[in-house]
């Protein structure tokens, strides 16, 4: 039985984030909807990373 209103559950240690670690070791201060936006936007010597949204509470 569904109740209407409600979502269904997600684990959320599948949640993740796409980022662009930059050349310098920082963080692009931006979101993107998919890995393959990050991997177009990103530079030489950039790189596209997959962080775990339970585990991005020190950011």
């Amino acid at each position: 039985m569904t109740t209407p209103g409600l979502t269904t559950w997600t684990d959320p240690r599948d949640e993740t984030e796409v980022v662009v670690q930059l050349a310098d070791g920082r963080l692009a201060g931006r979101r993107f909807a998919s890995r393959a936006e990050a991997e177009a936007w990103a530079g030489p010597g950039e790189e596209v990373l997959e962080l775990n949204l339970v585990c991005a509470c020190d950011r």
